[in-house]
């Protein structure tokens, strides 16, 4: 645990996990640790010993309708890893876990209890010389029973067109940039929207605010002050959207799991939905 102050204990320490690195190798499937990233080929190149990699495009989304996993193909996904419903499973990635952060959110939309993240992600790992392996690890399959979907935790369209109508906060977290509508994408990522700018009403509160420069997350105290400057004190339903829901799982994660803000729901299909929608009304411009 990070912080005794957390509202959940969600996430562990670097340290916790070199300790039980040998739970994590074994085959019994009390303890899984999951590396999630955008591209694996730094997975392949080195990770932590006994870690199961995971695409976060290929693996955890839908190919066809670029959805989350349905039910089915997510119980299969993580029975073939050797991971079950009542395992222990870690969660770590590069980004600053933006898919691990993500993969978290999509464990708990299916019910997962015992699950976590290990704070500061693959380059606090890297940078701080913890146990490193080129070998993927093999597990025996098992089954693994979802429960959900909690839809409580999850936006849809209708939930931030009622958000707009009543008023509700909406947390952009993408770059000013993104924001304004000066750009569609950060650079070098693919432009995925029709149009530029933001939901109307929106607070532009980067993702990068929740975490510190060793891509730790700050405290609750810390994390409670940055988000009521803004007006947002979990008193009412706060809707969390980005880009593609990467980043805004992690704005998620801090509110929902770390201030324990239970009316935080997730946008996962984010601006790519929403900049795409014919008629949905936008703004331009810098945050006020």
């Amino acid at each position: 645990m990070s912080n005794s102050d957390y509202a959940n204990d969600v996430l562990v320490s670097a340290d916790w996990v070199a300790d039980n690195l040998d739970d994590f190798e074994g085959d019994d499937p009390a303890y899984r640790l999951i590396e999630v990233d955008v591209d694996t080929e730094a997975y392949d190149e080195s990770h932590a010993p006994g870690a199961i990699g995971l695409n976060w495009e290929t693996d955890l989304q839908d190919q066809t309708t670029r959805d989350i996993l349905d039910k089915a193909d997510f119980e299969a996904l993580l029975g073939s890893h050797g991971v079950t419903e009542d395992s222990t499973v870690v969660l770590y990635g590069d980004n600053a876990n933006w898919f691990a952060a993500y993969t978290y959110w999509q464990f708990k939309y299916y019910g997962h209890e015992d699950v976590k993240l290990l704070d500061g992600g693959r380059e606090y790992w890297l940078e701080h010389d913890y146990p490193t392996t080129d070998e993927a690890p093999e597990f025996s399959t098992v089954e693994y029973e979802a429960a959900g979907p909690r839809e409580s935790i999850r936006a849809y369209r209708e939930d931030v067109e009622n958000a707009i109508e009543r008023g509700l906060p909406l947390v952009d977290v993408r770059s000013p940039e993104e924001f304004s509508g000066e750009v569609l994408a950060p650079p070098g990522l693919n432009e995925t929207a029709q149009r530029g700018g933001h939901i109307p009403g929106a607070q532009n509160i980067s993702w990068a605010a929740v975490t510190n420069d060793d891509g730790t997350f700050k405290d609750a105290d810390e994390l409670r002050e940055l988000y009521a400057e803004r007006g947002i004190d979990g008193d009412s339903t706060t809707v969390a959207y980005c880009r593609i829901g990467e980043r805004s799982s992690v704005a998620w994660f801090a509110l929902h799991e770390l201030l324990g803000y239970d009316d935080t729901i997730n946008y996962d299909g984010s601006w790519t939905e929403w900049g795409n929608l014919v008629g949905a009304p936008i703004e331009k411009g810098e945050a006020e």
